[in-house]
């Protein structure tokens, strides 16, 4: 085709030098008369530096790379916690750049956190989704507080799901959202054009809409860091809205030590254990044990004092008397949640079959990469990599879509609405 197209271009500029007088084509090198047509010009120029490159694919394979490595450092310049004045115009750069690639230059992106799949991976339809970030609030609004996702089935089923059922249960308050993961917002807006508010931002708007009553009701699982930097950021705005309540975390109070439970950490035991052995078949947990299913889920796993709440809902799932289900952390704190001790407690067991599942609100990039991804690191390869089991399988759904689960938060919001 390249060869067609040059050949194309040559004998029109043959014939456009004919009909000018000029017939010196030596060597490439086109006389073009003085008075010839400026538009054509440009086409000569443009076809004597395509001949100049014609044999060069070193040439053609660094300008590949160099394209490609441009949207790389877009996609890293929005790769960040923090928005500026500059954010829209880079989110919408970055995109601009990578649409003008070609399939083969877009497999080529490589950065720091840039890869391809950051704008060509499909994580379902977005627009399935609602940012909630409307004007006209009214006095009185719940802020539903995620760290967020970037994939968009998850955050439409997952968090949609929460804030849908906060509304319904609510309808004289104005539902709105905030992520707390600027990285994630970014990602969003960039690829989809989607835009979320971030804590400060929707706290600013709630101030704009003359909101006076304002329940934020975070989704984190526990009283974690993103917990603690949402009630900092809440602080500032004490003196522009008239009231501010903070309902609890999915998971309830921490608790000193790993025996302490709570009504709220057997809800959630109850409803994710039930959920997964629906998911896989079963009509109870029981039912899957009686198969010789194990059941591992997997937490993010935090340093902050608060990760003693993943030993308490394994405390839980003990006195519930679901022996087969663990509970693991991509972090591996605690330490005894660690994959590789998972991994022992289960084959310890006696247990051949293993279904993984998340421990999280969404089944974002830790439920799809850390705990189902291909790579070797994954909880998905690492178990089979052990060769203790016979089947593992992998169920990629947040707690925040099953009902239960809602109720529960609708309940912690009610209880700060009293």
């Amino acid at each position: 085709m390249r060869k067609k197209l040059l050949a194309m271009a040559a004998v029109t500029l043959l014939s456009v030098a004919t009909v000018a007088g000029c017939t010196n084509t030596q060597d490439y090198n086109i006389e073009v008369p003085e008075d010839l047509n400026v538009e054509i010009q440009g086409v000569i120029d443009d076809f004597q530096n395509v001949l100049n490159t014609e044999d060069d694919p070193a040439a053609e394979e660094e300008d590949d790379q160099m394209k490609a490595d441009n949207v790389a450092a877009l996609i890293d310049a929005i790769y960040v916690q923090e928005r500026t004045d500059e954010t829209d115009a880079q989110c919408k750069a970055a995109k601009e750049a990578w649409d003008a690639l070609t399939d083969a230059q877009k497999e080529l992106v490589e950065g720091e956190d840039a890869d391809p799949d950051y704008f060509g991976r499909d994580t379902g339809d977005a627009s399935l989704d609602d940012p909630r970030n409307a004007d006209e609030i009214g006095e009185n609004e719940i802020l539903v507080v995620s760290f967020g996702t970037s994939f968009n089935d998850s955050r439409a089923k997952d968090i949609k799901g929460i804030e849908d059922a906060l509304a319904k249960a609510y309808p004289d308050w104005s539902v709105r959202r905030a992520f707390t993961a600027q990285i994630i917002i970014n990602h969003v807006q960039a690829r989809d054009e989607e835009k979320i508010d971030n804590v400060e931002q929707a706290l600013d708007r709630a101030v704009a809409n003359g909101v006076k009553n304002l329940v934020v009701q975070p989704t984190h699982l526990m009283h974690g860091a993103e917990y603690d930097e949402l009630m900092e950021a809440l602080e500032k705005y004490e003196d522009k809205i008239d009231s501010i309540k903070v309902a609890e975390p999915l998971l309830g109070e921490v608790g000193k030590d790993a025996t302490i439970i709570n009504a709220d950490k057997k809800a959630v035991a109850i409803a994710v254990a039930d959920a997964a052995a629906k998911e896989a078949g079963f009509e109870s947990i029981g039912a899957a044990k009686e198969a010789g299913y194990a059941l591992v889920l997997m937490g993010h796993g935090t340093s902050h004092a608060a990760k003693i709440s993943y030993s308490q809902m394994q405390t839980q799932m003990n006195e519930l008397g679901y022996d087969n289900v663990f509970i693991g952390t991509v972090e591996g704190e605690p330490e005894e949640t660690a994959c590789e001790n998972v991994i022992e407690a289960v084959s310890e067991a006696g247990y051949k079959l293993v279904i993984l599942r998340p421990l999280m609100v969404v089944a974002g990039d830790h439920a799809n990469n850390d705990m189902a991804g291909e790579d070797e690191d994954s909880w998905l390869s690492m178990f089979e990599a052990s060769a203790k089991f016979d089947t593992i399988d992998t169920q990629i759904s947040g707690l925040g879509r099953i009902e239960e689960i809602q109720k529960l938060y609708i309940e912690h919001t009610k209880e700060v609405l009293k």
